[in-house]
């Protein structure tokens, strides 16, 4: 890791200690010790084992997709490649960082650097396809519960959908309707040189028009390994469902036990999709407030209520950054050595 990626690692650690000191300030020390003390650590060990069970599965997943007759992975070695995205998506606004280190920590390996992009360029498709799925389901289950109670977030929830539908719709249209596409991307490039120096519009639309080249070029990869993608389709499926359960048994380690595993689900996703929206590295800040605030109806105790929100934050967010610091701390053995 540079220097500066330890460093972006210090400061959301300290700014995750400064929130949970905040929201903490007004609560009984003594019992927040005692609701700590008296966690049910069978189901503190179950979200344990479901947010490692998350990763397991999505390197299953990295395997499916790199296996050929020239390259494969050993389990030990690809199980680097999500801890590696887990860290660099928890440094970097937006989660920018994830792909790029994937990539890094795929050539690491030893596969070359344009099979690990069409590796990563079919593994980003299926997350996002599968992600949206998850989201329109939960939408039909639970949105209308949400909007009565919290609007604002409600509205948030609504613009995360659109944005991630753009996304998905983006993909399709640079896949299926690719000369159409780069014909659309010219005509916004239009009103956009309005307001940037010439030079500058033709730096963006040359940038553009080679990712999109890039991307329709991968996409091909897609069309032709459909049972490969079905298979990876229904892990990520899988993935997502362990991921979005966290919570629901950090609820039932604090003694919570009335909310349904679906409710809590679904709150989940919606959390997920808010958290999306935020440009600060890992959300933070949107994710605890959109925690503390969902979550405020079914846990009436506030220590209760701020234990569990530091649990579902440190297993969610900062075990992921200590297993990919982890694994940046021991690269494999390229198999070009």
């Amino acid at each position: 890791m540079t220097r500066k990626n330890k460093l972006a690692v210090l400061i959301m650690i300290l700014i995750g200690a400064g929130i949970f000191i905040y929201e903490a300030r007004d609560l009984n020390g003594a019992q927040l010790i005692h609701e700590l003390l008296t966690l049910d650590l069978k189901w503190l060990l179950v979200a344990f084992l479901l947010m490692f069970g998350s990763w397991i599965i999505e390197t299953f997943v990295v395997q499916i997709f790199i296996r050929s007759e020239a390259d494969d992975l050993d389990f030990k070695t690809a199980l680097r490649v999500p801890l590696v995205e887990q860290l660099f998506n928890a440094i970097t606004p937006m989660a920018s960082g994830g792909q790029p280190a994937q990539l890094f920590a795929l050539m690491q390996s030893g596969v070359e650097a344009g099979r690990a992009s069409s590796v990563l360029l079919m593994k980003f498709v299926v997350y996002q396809f599968m992600v949206l799925i998850n989201f329109v389901l939960t939408l039909f289950i639970g949105f209308d519960q949400v909007s009565k109670h919290f609007g604002a977030l409600a509205l948030f929830i609504v613009f995360g959908f659109v944005i991630h539908v753009v996304v998905i719709v983006g993909l399709l249209m640079v896949m299926y309707y690719y000369k159409f596409t780069k014909k659309l991307v010219n005509l916004v490039m239009i009103p956009i040189g309005w307001f940037v120096k010439p030079e500058k519009k033709l730096a963006m639309q040359s940038n553009l028009d080679h990712k999109i080249d890039t991307f329709y070029a991968e996409s091909l990869h897609l069309k032709r390994e459909k049972k490969r993608v079905i298979k990876a389709c229904l892990l990520t499926l899988v993935q997502l469902l362990f991921y979005y359960a966290v919570p629901y048994f950090v609820l039932l380690s604090l003694g919570v036990s009335h909310v349904s595993i679906v409710k809590v689900i679904v709150l989940h996703v919606m959390i997920v999709m808010i958290v999306s929206l935020f440009p600060i590295p890992g959300g933070t800040g949107g994710a605890e407030y959109s925690f503390k605030t969902l979550f405020a109806t079914y846990v009436a105790s506030p220590s209760k209520l701020i234990l569990g929100m530091l649990l579902w934050r440190f297993l969610t967010y900062y075990l992921g950054m200590i297993c990919g610091i982890i694994a940046m701390a021991f690269p494999p053995k390229s198999k070009r050595t």
